[in-house]
């Protein structure tokens, strides 16, 4: 059974956090996740999650508390955004190496300067290669699932690698939808209670984060990277466990009316849905345009992508951040990386949309295939466009 309910994007990850039964969450409350575990704070203080929350004074300290608690067998739960992601980056590359299967939450949010507190992707575009599972969201259900097959996948014996959710900032963070809850009791067939594999136990001694000499660290990393490629087929499995129990399926890379279709929008997070619209009222006016949406983005799904790109003839990349400096921004270069060696593989232009939190309508994604497919027809000037600057 299920039941529908409207409800602030931010309280409903703290419900599925909840209905996973959290044993431990350690957080600093910093805009927009602040919802998030203010929420779950007061659910444990009123005794309905027993676990335990631990206030701390700055997110360095909530993700080493995280380590702490989960080295110990508790399922771990935290949240952030943006410098407090930053804050945490030190530790953060400690908290997979160890193999750790922590769930956090990320309310994506612009990186300072100047000071914002609207959305993009930069946060989590500067943490991408700190050897976690990355998961995009689009809408309050999807964040809502996905903060409940999170612990699920990272728990797993064959991964236990802690995992991130990424909910956009504000424009999803902050509204309120229409989301369907399962009961407590399909939850818990589901997700059962967490059994480590290993853990810090004064009975039986283990050593975790153990000094590496050069003899022994490149093997390490390559077992990171082969546990956190490998990962992919279990995330899988899990998606499609939790589709057969709720009927909402989720895939790496995700088509909207792409059949045929030449030119093809690639795009990430909520704005996502608003492409949609843009996509329904380009065909309609006889545009032969699709969609992709990228979901998961560690590890990154490179035959999926391949896939879904086959016959396209022009496939535009839409970033929310920025390689300062680089020669392409971070999603193109990983498209692009993707894509070398595929025949027949499209031309590519690459759109930089919404920095700080500015408005992307569906007339922008219209004049964005406008612009990438008149240039795809000239040798093209520039690696990127930052859409809409002024000045």
């Amino acid at each position: 059974m299920a039941h529908r309910v409207g409800m602030e994007v931010s309280l409903a990850v703290s419900e599925a956090v909840q209905m996973a039964r959290a044993e431990a969450i350690a957080a600093y409350p910093i805009t927009p996740q602040t919802h998030i575990v203010e929420h779950l704070s007061s659910v444990v203080a009123n005794g309905e999650l027993e676990a335990e929350f631990v206030n701390v004074e700055s997110e360095h300290s909530a993700i080493s508390t995280c380590i702490g608690m989960s080295a110990t067998g508790a399922r771990t739960y935290t949240a952030t955004s943006s410098q407090g992601l930053a804050l945490m980056n030190e530790i953060l590359f400690i908290a997979s190496a160890l193999r750790l299967p922590i769930v956090m939450t990320v309310a994506n949010r612009a990186l300072s300067g100047p000071l914002s507190i609207w959305n993009d992707h930069g946060d989590i575009m500067a943490a991408r290669d700190i050897g976690w599972i990355q998961i995009f969201v689009e809408n309050g259900q999807e964040a809502f699932d996905h903060s409940v097959m999170a612990f699920k996948i990272a728990e797993n014996h064959e991964v236990l690698l802690p995992t991130i959710i990424n909910l956009d900032g504000f424009i999803l963070s902050h509204v309120v939808e229409a989301m369907e809850f399962p009961d407590q009791e399909l939850v818990d067939k589901f997700l059962p209670p967490y059994h480590p594999r290993y853990c810090l136990d004064p009975a039986k001694p283990v050593t975790m984060g153990a000094f590496a000499m050069p003899e022994v660290y490149t093997e390490v990393k390559m077992a990171h990277q082969t546990a956190l490629t490998n990962s992919y087929e279990h995330i899988l499995k899990v998606w499609k466990e939790w589709g057969d129990l709720t009927g909402r399926h989720y895939q790496p890379v995700e088509k909207y009316k792409t059949e045929g279709a030449k030119t093809l929008l690639l795009t990430m997070g909520c704005l996502s849905e608003v492409a949609e619209v843009a996509v329904d009222e380009m065909r309609e006016a006889g545009m032969d345009v699709g969609l992709l949406r990228l979901r998961m983005w560690r590890p990154f799904p490179f035959a999926d992508l391949r896939n879904a790109v086959a016959g396209a003839k022009l496939l535009i990349v839409c970033d929310r951040a920025l390689s300062l400096g680089g020669a392409a921004p971070p999603v193109l270069a990983e498209v692009r990386s993707a894509l070398y060696a595929m025949r027949g593989r499209p031309q590519t232009a690459s759109f930089v949309i919404g920095l700080g939190g500015r408005d992307v309508a569906p007339d922008a994604f219209k004049a964005i295939v406008a612009q990438a497919q008149e240039e795809a027809q000239q040798k093209p000037t520039q690696e990127y466009h930052i859409f809409g600057v002024r000045g």
